[in-house]
């Protein structure tokens, strides 16, 4: 699939310790997803949303490469400079932002390659779309911006066009975009699983509501 798996992600380590410079590489090239979702006074803010933490996370790692070659060493080094501030703050919280957005992007394509869908209109992506922002995004959102969302699955694309935009408007069969899909889904999950667990473990995960 040419949109994602152009700029290939790591495999994760056994340490499960996730080097900044090649995370933030990959993970650059994912904002232009959104565009594929069409809607644009919807997934727009999303993509800015995600393309800005991504810079912020970069501006923190330019700063030190050697003191923050991983994401944990950000981490680590914000929680102690900033203290009763922290996780509010600085690259902590741009990273806890953008691992939920990649997490809308992955529940979303794992839920269209598992052929979750609505039987009486089955190229719709509406249930995928929904599935992904309840697990990923909709308890961090106030009242507005859920109903903005909900509201938004129904001028999402066909799924045949979405799958088309993310090929870059060639022509391939869908069950390869959709083992395309897998493979992407395949090598991203267990760096975000990493990143949700590194949240917890160091108690940075905040719950407020944008």
């Amino acid at each position: 699939m040419a949109l994602l798996l152009e700029h290939e992600f790591k495999p994760l380590p056994a340490d499960k310790q996730i080097e900044t410079l090649p995370f933030l590489e990959a993970v650059a090239h994912l904002p232009p997803f959104f565009d594929c979702l069409g809607t644009p006074i919807v997934y727009s803010p999303v993509k800015a949303d995600l393309a800005g933490n991504i810079k912020k996370i970069r501006a923190v790692y330019d700063s030190n490469p050697g003191k923050f070659k991983t994401l944990q060493n950000i981490l680590e080094a914000e929680k102690e400079t900033h203290g009763s501030a922290w996780p509010k703050t600085g690259a902590t919280l741009a990273l806890m932002w953008l691992k939920r957005g990649l997490k809308f992007i992955l529940v979303l394509l794992q839920s269209i390659s598992d052929g979750e869908r609505d039987e009486e209109h089955p190229n719709l992506i509406r249930v995928n779309a929904l599935k992904a922002y309840e697990l990923a995004l909709k308890k961090y959102h106030g009242w507005m911006l859920q109903k903005l969302f909900t509201g938004s699955v129904y001028a999402l694309p066909y799924k045949s066009d979405l799958l088309k935009a993310l090929e870059k408007g060639k022509e391939v069969k869908e069950e390869e975009t959709i083992e395309k899909i897998r493979q992407f889904v395949s090598r991203v999950s267990p760096i975000l699983d990493a990143i949700y667990e590194m949240y917890t473990r160091m108690n940075a995960e905040l719950s407020y509501k944008a």
